[in-house]
């Protein structure tokens, strides 16, 4: 960044780093000891959405390099839409395959960044429940390089559980970059794989 880029106010936007992914499943051990979640062997990678050939030819590579995987029920992912627009690409795998659904998570990204589709991406997450059936997710911002947990209330009243998202952020700050802007902890109402 340049002496004009200060004077002008612009930033440098941070560069993802996909491999802080791979803190998830230490972040798990850490969650399970501190609040009782467990992961549910779901997660997703959400992107704006994306029409044509060129994104369906990277949805079959995905499917491919993915279906190599025989350790699996069901295909590698699938595609999904929500009620906002935003498509998803979701992975199953058994709960206690919390580092092989991260590898799914960070090779879907991947694939994404290689075939152009990068500025499309969102976020990732990965799914988690304690033995009340309370849901939690840890989201991954793919334009921020960040983390924050998102904790939605049962009852499909589209509230959240502030105290626990705190509790999680002050448990987890030492395995996962958490994001300090609050304001950026977005809620993903009805998100698959949560």
């Amino acid at each position: 960044m340049g002496l004009l880029d200060i004077l002008l106010g612009r930033t440098k936007p941070v560069v993802a780093d996909l491999d802080r992914l791979f803190a998830l499943p230490s972040a798990a051990v850490t969650l399970e000891a501190a609040a009782g979640f467990t992961p549910t062997g779901q997660g997703a990678v959400c992107f704006a959405t994306v029409e044509g050939a060129a994104f369906e030819q990277s949805h079959r590579e995905v499917q491919a390099l993915l279906d190599a995987d025989t350790d699996r029920d069901g295909p590698p992912v699938e595609l999904r839409q929500d009620g906002y627009g935003y498509s998803w690409l979701v992975s199953h795998r058994a709960p206690d395959q919390l580092p092989e659904l991260v590898n799914d998570l960070h090779a879907v990204n991947s694939q994404m960044e290689v075939n152009g589709f990068g500025p499309q991406l969102l976020c990732s997450l990965a799914g988690f429940r304690d033995r009340s059936g309370r849901r939690l997710a840890l989201v991954y911002l793919y334009k921020r390089g960040t983390f924050y947990p998102f904790a939605p209330l049962p009852g499909g009243m589209e509230r959240r559980d502030n105290a626990l998202e705190l509790q999680v952020r002050a448990a987890l700050a030492d395995d996962l970059r958490i994001e300090q802007d609050l304001s950026r902890w977005f809620p993903l109402w009805g998100a698959p794989g949560l």
